[in-house]
């Protein structure tokens, strides 16, 4: 016969990690009330996160229109920079090329006398020899540096390249004309460095009334009959 200890009752094994009905029945309630979790992927469109967010990208925005003002300012310094060096660059060559003009001129215009003399030692026929091959030697050589000889018998007087050293009057010429080239002109390109020194001839006086008077009996049908 088994001895039974009065006032103690045997229960059946409860799992420990087990919940009770009650506290099962209150965690279902409470999840109830609190509905469905809002998805982990979806953030606030509202709220002092978003209003950071709009501040920081007019932030980036301002800052970048101030990069491009900044850049095309220095683009526009650059680009006049650049104008104003070809312009120098210009000038510089431009003065360049006027001093080495000037320059050649000068020494030209010390050998002028020594090829007038050659001029008149040809006229006279006495360019013969040694002096000749000098003298077309030292022609060759000026030509080559761009001197230019000028002023012919029978051309138009012009007081820009002509210096008129004679004057008389001839029945064959209609306008002021050189008929004698004392000194030969010269020039290097545009640039005159010596004006041809010449003897001109102007149209007679009395010639030009005259052949008036003839074109007008002419016009006029002769003189009157009585």
């Amino acid at each position: 016969m088994t001895e039974e200890t009065p006032g103690f009752e045997e229960k059946p094994d409860v799992p420990s990690d087990a919940a009770a009905p009650d506290d099962a029945a209150q965690a279902a309630g409470s999840a109830d009330k609190a509905g469905p979790e809002a998805p982990a992927g979806d953030a606030p469109t509202e709220g002092p996160d978003a209003q950071a967010k709009e501040g920081a990208d007019a932030a980036l925005t301002a800052q970048l229109d101030q990069a491009r003002s900044a850049l095309a300012e220095r683009t526009a310094d650059l680009q006049r920079l650049q104008a104003e060096y070809q312009n120098y660059r210009r000038r510089v060559e431009r003065d360049r090329v006027t001093v080495k003009e000037i320059a050649v001129a000068n020494l030209l215009s010390e050998l002028l006398p020594t090829l007038d003399d050659i001029g008149r030692a040809r006229d006279h026929g006495e360019l013969v020899g040694g002096f000749k091959s000098v003298a077309e030697s030292l022609e060759t050589v000026v030509a080559k540096m761009g001197l230019q000889q000028f002023g012919k018998e029978g051309e138009p007087f012009d007081p820009l390249v002509h210096e008129a050293l004679m004057h008389s009057y001839a029945p064959d010429v209609t306008e002021t004309t050189c008929v004698q080239i004392l000194q030969p002109g010269y020039r290097i390109g545009e640039r005159t460095i010596r004006p041809a020194r010449v003897a001109v001839a102007e149209p007679q006086p009395g010639a030009q009334k005259g052949e008036g008077d003839e074109d007008a009996a002419e016009e006029s049908g002769g003189p009157d009959k009585g």
